[in-house]
């Protein structure tokens, strides 16, 4: 489905261009629904992907129409498709396809929102050269919710059967069975999180407040767990044993029966947790035999159960910036390899790949303490609980974007998945979710203290 209509001019200000990459990069993803798909809902928790088709365009307008005095074409639609769905506590949504309104009606929508747009943009020379920084926001903010649902997009794909989407098939990889553990110890110094105000560069409201913390010495593991790593927790019962899991966690693996991560399918239907178990695993174009050199895709909960088997810990927040940025003679680097920009050699992120790489495929993103894999090819958990750095203020124009989520049911993650695009590789940005939410291309690392 295409909703492309006549493009902004880019020679005003490169935030344009890549506004209209933004916009590319979300209708590819449109083309790979066939339109029977459009009203399904691959995940019970998220709205039915008819919504997505409309929620980018109307994202846009309820953010812009104001700064730029513009009237409605369809207030019935921008309202409903004003806002997804926060999965926390069930909850789960009523609504039937019945519901919604035709794809033809929502891209008219779609077309007839972005040209009111892109005129208003022109004529009142919103996205000049010399743009204010009241302007430079607004649309990087346009420009990032709509890559953010780019990755959100790819999950919910992800998790729609294969015969309900035009994808081709994954090539056959011998990744064998992944690096071999090891750790390392990081020693005591400075991890500095957030960025400061003063600076004129983009940043969602929760990464501003730069916060200076003293981290002592720890050890942390050189990969993250992969597939291979968790299959022996799987193995051992771990998700038979209360005793790993927090109390509220057991409760929610008790309800939903889980004993394996989402992504996994056992290929001959037997236990688990029995060795002779063969699995298979569900790649973005179907499944294939388990690879597991892979990080493991699982949530915060099975994360942390995993750490309390294996006599571990998740790392803070300020212990995975320690590890990522900090080096030994105590400055602190742009991006773990460095200060150069993010490349494909860096790691695996900036929708390279529909589905991860082995642990142990991109060295040259390696930080300074010889970590590997911190950016791209899967978001990693942390202990840290979402919350607001010193001074934190909330956009006047989106107030709830982060301060709805202050609420101590959601931990933040780091890094990025390989469906996350380059921009959002910077050290301040933050990601987040509650720990029942197994969808996300989550993964995760353990330290020891």
């Amino acid at each position: 489905m295409n909703a492309a209509s006549r493009a902004v001019t880019t020679s005003e200000s490169p935030l344009l261009t890549r506004l209209a990459e933004a916009r590319a990069r979300t209708d590819a993803l449109f083309q790979v629904l066939p339109p029977n798909s459009f009203y399904d809902r691959p995940i019970a928790e998220r709205h039915r992907l008819i919504f997505y088709l409309g929620h980018l365009e109307a994202f846009d307008f309820n953010l812009l129409a104001g700064p730029l005095d513009l009237a409605s074409h369809d207030e019935a639609f921008n309202k409903l498709f004003a806002f997804g769905i926060d999965p926390v506590d069930g909850g789960l949504p009523t609504d039937q396809p019945k519901d919604w309104p035709t794809i033809a009606r929502v891209e008219k929508y779609n077309r007839l929102t972005r040209e009111h747009l892109d005129d208003a943009i022109r004529n009142l020379g919103f996205a000049g050269v010399d743009l204010p920084a009241s302007n430079e926001q607004l649309l990087n903010v346009a420009i990032e919710h709509r890559l953010m649902h780019a990755e959100t997009l790819a999950y919910l794909l992800h998790s729609l059967p294969t015969d309900k989407k035009n994808i081709a098939a994954l090539a056959d990889e011998d990744d064998g069975p992944g690096p071999e553990p090891r750790q390392v110890t990081i020693p005591s110094g400075i991890a500095t999180l957030g960025q400061p105000r003063a600076e004129r560069a983009f940043g969602w409201d929760n990464e501003f407040g730069e916060q200076k913390v003293l981290v002592p010495s720890f050890t942390i593991d050189v990969f993250p767990v992969t597939n291979g790593e968790y299959l022996r927790f799987v193995q051992a019962r771990g998700y038979e044993v209360p005793k790993y899991w927090r109390p509220e966690d057991w409760e929610w693996r008790r309800k939903t029966n889980l004993r394996h991560p989402h992504f996994w399918i056992p290929r001959d239907g037997g236990d688990p947790a029995s060795p002779g178990t063969r699995w298979n695993y569900g790649s973005m174009s179907g499944s294939v035999p388990l690879p597991e050199s892979w990080p493991v895709y699982v949530s915060h909960a099975e994360a942390n159960a995993y750490s309390r088997w294996a006599r571990k810990k998740l790392p803070t927040e300020e212990q995975w910036h320690r590890a990522a940025y900090g080096t030994p003679e105590g400055r602190e680097r742009t991006y773990p390899w460095g200060d150069s920009a993010p490349a494909a050699k860096h790691g695996n992120f900036h929708h390279q790949r529909w589905d991860a790489a082995p642990a142990d495929a991109h060295p040259d993103g390696a930080s300074a303490f010889g970590v590997e894999d911190l950016l791209g090819n899967g978001w990693e958990w942390t202990s840290t609980v979402f919350g607001p750095l010193p001074g934190f203020e909330a956009f006047s124009f989106y107030p709830g974007y982060s301060a709805d989520f202050f609420d101590g049911k959601h931990y933040v993650m780091k890094g990025g998945s390989p469906r996350t695009d380059a921009v959002m590789m910077r050290r301040s940005f933050r990601n987040w979710f509650q720990p029942h939410y197994p969808y996300v291309y989550g993964s995760f690392r353990c330290v020891e203290e």
